[in-house]
């Protein structure tokens, strides 16, 4: 995979802007669990995912996470590059959730080349209203749901994504997943597991009954 195929507009760019594109990309890799972007202490520049996982996450002030939204392979990470959007302030941090490969692209170039094309223009405005779109959809589930939906639509949104019921993944994790606290996930959970929907392990979780746990989530599952 090139870059070139994970953006839509490269199709209607110049030679010479594509040129200048590519140049200005630099192939990184992160290991999971690492911070690619740190809210907005910095300005990385717009994330291309080529392989791998990304979340997007927002941190409150005594320390509780929680998931906006999650990147895959072609995805593109706006929110790393806060800085070239003016008079919008992201306070968002971006992590790896699998060993990731991606292309920076640096902020002035293309804040640059956004100026000038309009396609490009185009596809940064539709990228925002998308990233909006996941913060107010999640917004409505933190208002008005309750958490035993939205628990059972994150475990099945989760096996479908790693392809297993069995998943590895701590309360702590699920907790900043869903901006919840660990003792509040695992009275969540000792439910869930009393009535038979799942089967707790060291660092594991496995799904018993994910037909029950669709008509828990509801709504809640995209």
């Amino acid at each position: 995979m090139e870059l070139r195929d994970c953006l839509p507009f490269w199709k209607d760019l110049s030679d010479a802007d594509r040129a200048r594109l590519e140049a200005a990309a630099v192939l990184c890799r992160a290991q999971k669990g690492q911070i690619i972007h740190n809210g907005t202490a910095d300005c990385v520049g717009l994330l291309v995912l080529k392989s791998g996982q990304l979340r997007g996450f927002s941190l409150s002030e005594d320390g509780r996470q929680v998931t906006l939204y999650r990147l895959f392979s072609r995805d593109v990470c706006l929110m790393s590059a806060y800085c070239m959007l003016n008079s919008l302030q992201f306070d968002i941090s971006v992590q790896a959730e699998q060993d990731t490969e991606f292309w920076r692209i640096l902020s002035p170039v293309y804040k640059e080349l956004m100026g000038r094309s309009a396609p490009v223009a185009n596809f940064t405005t539709e990228l925002i209203a998308s990233r909006f779109s996941d913060v107010m959809w999640l917004l409505d589930q933190i208002l008005y749901k309750h958490l035993d939906s939205r628990l059972a639509a994150f475990l099945v949104e989760e096996s479908r994504l790693t392809g297993s019921d069995t998943l590895a993944l701590t309360h702590d994790a699920i907790a900043q997943h869903l901006g919840s606290a660990r003792e509040v996930i695992t009275r969540m959970l000792r439910y869930f597991s009393a009535e038979g929907l799942v089967k707790a392990g060291r660092g594991s979780l496995r799904l018993l009954d994910e037909a029950r746990l669709e008509q828990i989530a509801g709504d809640s599952l995209r």
